[in-house]
């Protein structure tokens, strides 16, 4: 009874999906807008106190860190783990929290350490405990890609603030760092084109933080009346902030679509067709 209860409302889900997945791209993209902006709206409502959309994201983050641990601990395999993307993600979190500990001490700061602590384990699991399992051959992009281009852009585009210049530019660094840092994975994850649950989990959560940190940013902008781009300094940064946070959700999307969807149709294992990621 329980699971025909289930599959009942599971049913027009599956019917909203279908009708999604037959649609143009170009439908896709403007569907994914119109969700995201109705996303917003509800979070603007329903949280009052916008901070806490940060917290939150970090919270998420961390949660998909938890998940990863549980993965590495008990399944003992760190098969369709990128470890590219744990080394980007332990560099901007040492910036960041480099830039907290000189311009700003806050909750912010606690919750980066214990992400930062987490995932430099999860590095050590992947590199020395489970390293017979790792998919080194698919793991291959090349991570000066965006380490590089990061750092030009940080050294060109950076806050105006009165601190330092070092630490303006590591700030942007890692700003950067962190909308592209789930690349690698990404990159991995198109090479198996199957996604085992624990590593789905893991992106999925990331996808979920990356969304509430950009909804975060788009309603303090809404709630200061662009104050807080004012408040940020001036040119080119306030602007590459918000691109920077937006860029990270749409990089995710697609992922997050096809793990819905997948959740939906009761299956254990994402299959990811050509081209997703």
């Amino acid at each position: 009874m329980e699971s025909k209860m289930r599959k009942g409302r599971a049913r027009p889900i599956r019917a909203v999906v279908g009708w999604v997945r037959r649609r143009s791209p170009k439908v896709k993209a403007s569907l994914s807008v119109i969700a995201g902006m109705a996303a917003l709206v509800f979070l603007r409502f329903i949280v009052h106190d916008h901070d806490k959309l940060f917290v939150i994201a970090e919270a998420a983050h961390a949660l998909g860190i938890s998940v990863l641990i549980y993965k590495l601990i008990k399944e003992r395999t760190c098969a369709g783990l990128s470890l590219k993307t744990q080394y980007l993600t332990a560099l901007f979190l040492a910036v960041r929290l480099y830039c907290s500990f000189v311009m700003e001490y806050d909750i912010h700061t606690v919750l980066d350490c214990a992400t930062l602590a987490t995932t430099l384990w999860v590095i050590y699991m992947i590199r020395f405990r489970l390293k017979s399992s790792y998919m080194k051959e698919k793991d291959n992009f090349a991570i000066y890609y965006v380490v590089l281009p990061c750092a030009i852009l940080a050294f060109t585009v950076h806050p105006s603030t009165t601190h330092n210049l070092i630490d303006r530019i590591s700030w942007a660094f890692c700003v950067y760092l962190e909308a592209v840092s789930v690349l690698p994975q990404l990159r991995l994850m198109q090479n198996t084109k199957i996604v085992e649950p624990f590593t789905a989990h893991y992106v999925f959560a990331l996808g979920v933080s990356r969304f509430l940190s950009c909804a975060h940013w788009v309603l303090q902008v809404l709630d200061t009346r662009g104050r807080l781009l004012t408040a940020l300094g001036h040119g080119l940064w306030p602007p590459l902030v918000l691109l920077a946070e937006i860029v990270q959700t749409f990089i995710l999307a697609d992922f997050c679509y096809y793990y819905v969807k997948s959740v939906v149709g009761g299956q254990l294992v994402l299959r990811l067709p050509s081209g997703v990621v």
